[in-house]
């Protein structure tokens, strides 16, 4: 479908979006709120999907919503929380505290997300022809990343889709601090692992755990940034080291690990944290 088609042409002021809006503000604090809140952005423009994480630190996410069927949740959230959530853009980005926003997938991913080997083996089974986000922080230290998502039977989100729900954020994240202000309270609260490597990112707590006895401490931010889907000047560019010594610690990674791709290094990365 076409998305000016698409598009509700949406006055803030008509019945539809105050009517949800209103309904909204009387779920706060229900299981019906997320639905609400999902019934209220589709007055402004259609989407395919939605769906709702809250990330605390180094913890498995929490599913908050979604609306999937029930074959399609399989992917897009059994599968994620089993691991492939510690490589999605909008993840990495909540983690390092990027501004509250809208975004695109495309604006946060690294500069080689769409031939990394994450996107190929995972991401690339969504079927998803575009991915938006909402990032919210409702309590200290609690993400809620809320994502609006187009097959690729249809159309990405237009510019002028992107500024009417841009145009409303402000109210998302007031109705979502309200609602969600006890968040962090669900989570198990076991944080060892980023308290005691308080200098690294998530994703490179997780690869030390994983290979710390065969690979060095810059092997691991290599390693992570490899899996991450950066190239290697972007990499260089955010280790301060050249190209080159980039390519050496890949080829004395590969060497150390006894692989010989970036499709074993993913496979073995995925296999552990699975189990």
């Amino acid at each position: 479908m076409n998305s000016i088609n698409r598009s509700k042409k949406n006055q803030f002021g008509q019945s539809s979006w105050v009517l949800s809006i209103a309904e909204c503000i009387d779920s706060l604090g229900s299981q019906t709120f997320s639905l609400n809140l999902d019934k209220a952005l589709r007055t402004i423009t259609d989407y395919d999907y939605s769906v709702s994480f809250a990330y605390h630190l180094d913890e498995r996410p929490l599913c908050l919503y979604h609306s999937f069927s029930t074959a399609n949740r399989a992917v897009y959230v059994d599968d994620y929380l089993k691991g492939p959530y510690l490589l999605d853009p909008f993840f990495k980005a909540s983690s390092r505290k990027v501004d509250s926003g809208l975004y695109r997938l495309r604006d946060i991913a690294p500069d080689r997300f769409y031939q990394s080997q994450y996107y190929r083996s995972y991401y690339i089974q969504t079927g998803l022809a575009e991915e938006i986000s909402y990032t919210l922080y409702p309590v200290d230290d609690v993400a809620v990343v809320i994502s609006l998502m187009r097959s690729a039977e249809s159309s990405k989100f237009s510019a002028r889709e992107f500024k009417l729900l841009e145009s409303v954020f402000p109210i998302v994240d007031s109705l979502s601090r309200h609602h969600w202000q006890g968040l962090s309270q669900r989570f198990e609260g076991d944080f060892q692992r980023t308290e005691a490597c308080p200098s690294q990112t998530i994703i490179e707590s997780r690869v030390s755990e994983l290979f710390t006895v065969r690979i060095t401490p810059r092997e691991t931010q290599v390693v992570s940034r490899i899996l991450e889907g950066h190239s290697s000047e972007a990499i260089a560019q955010a280790l301060g080291i050249s190209v080159g010594t980039v390519r050496i610690h890949r080829r004395n990674i590969y060497g150390k690990l006894q692989i010989s791709s970036q499709q074993e290094l993913f496979d073995i990365f995925f296999d552990q944290i699975k189990h």
